[in-house]
């Protein structure tokens, strides 16, 4: 019954995983797999090294350095924290609760697969979690504009793993709700230590 309402949404998750799984084309194809390689977890190095050019080269010409070096410092630890805390959580939770992915849940040909076939460990999404824990971490810094295209960049990701077949839309929800109470929580326990 709990599992029924959680992760199954009364047969939502797998009427929505079937929405948007069945309908490809080259160039979509192509276009969600970028979504998922800009959001995969092997690129924090590379995202972390950029956004702490972009705040000294901020901070640097700024009047208020200070201030602006201790709001860009800020948001690169919880960055950086929640990332390891993301990483341990869901190595956990993934084996631990051993979701099946759609390929392996679902009846043999209902799944269009792009890319490498995955069969376990579907709750959480790790790539969801990881895009929801880039724009959470640095939406302090983003005006409207900037939060509306991380927001995109955060959907895309989700709508990503869904359309190459890796995911539910119940684990992408899953991963972007673990990051977002993580990031708000380590932002939270920052204010209070500062």
């Amino acid at each position: 019954m709990l599992r029924s309402v959680l992760y199954d949404w009364g047969g939502l998750n797998v009427w929505l995983f079937h929405a948007i799984n069945d309908v490809h084309g080259h160039w979509l194809d192509a276009f969600m797999r970028l979504g998922t390689t800009l959001g995969g977890h092997a690129n924090f190095p590379l995202y972390l090294a950029i956004a702490a050019l972009i705040g000294w080269f901020v901070t640097s010409r700024s009047s208020k350095k200070s201030n602006q070096a201790a709001v860009w410092l800020g948001v690169l630890t919880v960055f950086s924290v929640a990332y390891v805390l993301d990483g341990w959580l869901l190595g956990w939770l993934k084996p631990y609760l051993d979701f099946p992915r759609p390929p392996l849940a679902l009846p043999m040909g209902d799944v269009i697969v792009v890319g490498q076939l995955e069969l376990h460990h579907s709750l959480p999404s790790g790539h969801a979690s990881f895009a929801m824990l880039i724009a959470a971490s640095f939406w302090p810094l983003l005006g409207k504009p900037r939060r509306i295209l991380m927001g995109l960049f955060v959907l895309w990701v989700g709508l990503s793993r869904i359309s190459l077949g890796a995911h539910f839309p119940a684990d992408v929800a899953a991963g972007f709700l673990s990051s977002l109470v993580l990031v708000l929580l380590m932002r939270f326990l920052l204010k209070r230590w500062v």
